[in-house]
């Protein structure tokens, strides 16, 4: 199914990369780039030209800026790896996509960064790294959500690192620092640190630390509007009393 669309969103917009994508595969349209960080959104702007069609929005994906049923395309690019409850998300992208309308995203399966997990774990019980939702809970969250016929797909990636560094450098880029409710309150410290990286690249830190993504590809179809109120409506003053 094609989409002729005039509103694409760009939901989790980042630095701006994937909305100029958008803006040239959908031509005619007006791209919105939506992110929760407004030093994000500075990027972007300021990479931009006169003649951009990529407009920048401040925004939650929890509770998005539009009015229903109003946008055409709706692109989200990892973002739901750092979101705690996807299910309210998909909510309100049903709610603001409108009939036939494509939503579209990339996001983090269950076996990602197990190795990561693993070093971690060999050091301390705490939790360093996030559980990432699986694709076929999250299908079912999409159809909870009012979304129609929905597709999702895995694939996976292997990338090495020579250094904790060049690791850490990579997640701190992404925004993937631990946020979690349940990690540890107070410092880490340094031999605790080293015993992670240690785990991870031997003992001297001269080793290769290969890591593993389960990358989970999605799309599916906005329904238009739900009803209010599933049921039929009554007014309990109408309802008689019963007789003995």
């Amino acid at each position: 199914m094609s989409v002729d669309a005039s509103i694409v969103v760009d939901l989790g917009s980042a630095t701006g990369s994937a909305g100029r994508q958008l803006a040239k595969r959908f031509r005619g349209a007006r791209v919105v780039a939506v992110d929760s960080s407004r030093r994000m959104l500075g990027n972007l702007q300021r990479k931009r030209s006169w003649f951009s069609k990529v407009a920048a929005v401040q925004g939650d994906a929890l509770a998005l800026p539009f009015v229903d049923a109003s946008v055409d395309v709706i692109f989200a690019n990892l973002l739901l790896p750092w979101i705690d409850e996807p299910g309210v998300a998909f909510t309100e992208i049903a709610r603001v996509l409108r009939k036939d309308g494509l939503f579209a995203f990339a996001t983090l399966g269950p076996d990602s960064l197990l190795g990561l997990r693993d070093a971690w774990r060999s050091v301390d019980s705490g939790v360093h790294v996030k559980r990432f939702a699986d694709m076929h809970d999250l299908g079912d969250a999409l159809v909870r959500a009012g979304l129609r016929d929905p597709v999702l797909d895995v694939d996976r990636l292997s990338v090495s690192y020579q250094s904790s560094e060049a690791l850490f450098r990579d997640i701190t880029a992404t925004g993937a620092r631990n946020t979690l409710q349940q990690r540890a309150r107070g410092l880490l410290g340094r031999r605790r640190f080293r015993a992670m990286t240690g785990a991870l690249f031997g003992a001297d830190g001269a080793g290769e630390a290969a890591l593993q993504f389960e990358l989970v590809y999605g799309h599916c179809w906005g329904c238009g509007p739900r009803d209010a109120a599933s049921g039929v409506p009554i007014d309990a003053r109408n309802i008689p009393l019963r007789r003995r």
